[in-house]
């Protein structure tokens, strides 16, 4: 299985417009897609490799959970998925990626997850930034760790 990070965006914007104010603020080019699904690309912070963006609706949201089903992602409609290769390299490439969205859309709550069992970072706007500690998930069990840093 490769290696991913994603961004879920606290966004009711159509895809297609999140697509175009990501494309602006990282420098990527809208490839393929549209309505549901877009895919875009860019190079990596350091200017080298191509990584690869899908930006789509949120399909990772279970209706009416159990209480220990929650999930931190269930209230951030985006997801944008992010393909690099080298799992080191793209926990690196994901955090920028997660920075200049935060720094560019302060007024959307963002999170950010490798391989969608680790929840690595937070924004909401007017508390700020989190930084999870190794090993946090977006899951029930560590509810009272990020709950605080996302949007319910």
């Amino acid at each position: 299985m490769s290696d991913n990070g994603s961004l879920f965006v606290g966004s009711d914007e159509p895809i297609d417009a999140v697509a175009v104010w990501l494309s602006d603020v990282l420098g990527l080019q809208i490839m393929a897609g549209g309505g549901d699904e877009v895919r875009l690309r860019g190079r990596s912070s350091g200017g080298g490799d191509w990584m690869g963006f899908v930006v789509r609706r949120n399909g990772h949201v279970e209706v009416d959970p159990e209480p220990e089903d929650v999930q931190a992602i269930e209230a951030y409609p985006v997801e944008v998925d992010i393909r690099f290769r080298g799992d080191e390299v793209l926990r690196r490439e994901a955090l920028v990626v997660f920075e200049k969205v935060v720094g560019a859309r302060p007024d959307l709550p963002v999170l950010l997850l490798h391989n969608l069992a680790l929840l690595v970072a937070a924004y909401l706007p007017g508390a700020g930034t989190k930084y999870f500690g190794a090993g946090t998930t977006p899951d029930g069990p560590d509810l009272a760790v990020w709950e605080p840093w996302v949007v319910r």
